[in-house]
């Protein structure tokens, strides 16, 4: 597990599905999301994480992969010509069948742009409460990955040499992920996202017992791990003081935060900064984080 010494790796998920009527500040076009990438990148952050637009506003679907990979390809190499050692990976196509889905990795990882992929160890049903107070009647979707899909996902990892990046979106998602690390299987370079849910109808709430739950099935794991909130403030609801605390890493960006304030991307960065500064961990290189992740060599890296 991850060491209270170790320098803090933070992701930006720049959009996601947040419309501008949630946030003005999301980015969108291809010069909005480099623009943002780029500031982060440049305030200490080391992995960005972005939906394309591809005329819907932020959220992907229906695309062919060399579409998705050239929605991607459009930010990727501006970003990189001022970053060339970030960590860049885009979300899933969510039509289609596995290789619709994922096969937008095979471009970018074949253009050498590419160093991590997402692998989503699980299935979720995945929505927020409506005016009733139902789970899910606000809006819900069964986010499904079978156990074959997955063993696909991490298979073309370990042959594209790309480091599994993985949302764990509810305890089952990480029981599979330790299954695979026990069973000596897990490609070079996993990194698991631990998401908890502020309001939604998923995953643990944001709270120390939640992160202590987790903690324990983690003991004896050498996998780095980060906290998230969906739908909510990461820092603001204390689960990164208590994971910078606890030897974790973090994920902030407009595509999970959620609440009352309009922020920027960067300024949620600057939070998080400040909060590292505050307890005494600074951000990793972004060498430092391929050494950290455990990544094999790629373009920038020395």
């Amino acid at each position: 597990m991850a060491r209270v010494d170790d320098p803090v790796l933070i992701e930006v998920a720049l959009n996601g599905g947040t419309t501008r009527d949630r946030n003005p500040h999301v980015p969108i076009s291809v010069d909005e999301l480099v623009a943002d990438a780029v500031a982060c990148l440049d305030a200490g952050a080391q992995i960005i994480h972005q939906h394309d637009d591809l005329g819907r506003g932020g959220r992907l679907g229906g695309a062919t992969p060399e579409g998705m990979a050239a929605a991607s390809l459009a930010v990727y190499e501006r970003v990189l010509e001022r970053h060339p050692g970030a960590l860049l990976y885009p979300t899933a196509n969510w039509d289609g069948d596995i290789e619709q889905r994922w096969g937008h990795h095979f471009v970018l990882a074949e253009k050498g742009v590419l160093r991590v992929a997402y692998v989503d160890p699980g299935s979720v049903n995945l929505g927020s409460p409506g005016p009733d107070g139902l789970p899910f009647s606000a809006f819900s979707f069964l986010y499904d990955n079978s156990p074959e899909a997955i063993r696909w996902k991490f298979e073309q990892c370990e042959r594209l040499g790309l480091g599994p990046s993985m949302a764990i979106f509810e305890p089952g998602f990480l029981r599979a992920a330790l299954g695979w690390e026990r069973a000596g299987r897990m490609p070079a370079g996993a990194f698991l996202k631990l998401y908890f849910g502020a309001g939604l109808s998923f995953g643990l709430p944001p709270t120390a017992p939640s992160l202590e739950a987790y903690l324990a099935m983690l003991e004896g794991s050498e996998l780095p791990w980060a906290v998230a909130v969906l739908g909510g403030d990461v820092v603001g609801s204390g689960m990164a003081r208590l994971a910078l605390e606890r030897g974790g890493h973090l994920r902030v960006g407009l595509e999970d935060h959620a609440g009352s304030r309009r922020p920027g991307n960067l300024e949620l960065l600057e939070e998080a900064l400040a909060l590292c500064a505050e307890v005494g961990r600074r951000p990793a290189t972004q060498a430092e984080a391929a050494t950290l992740l455990g990544l094999p060599r790629g373009p920038g890296v020395s």
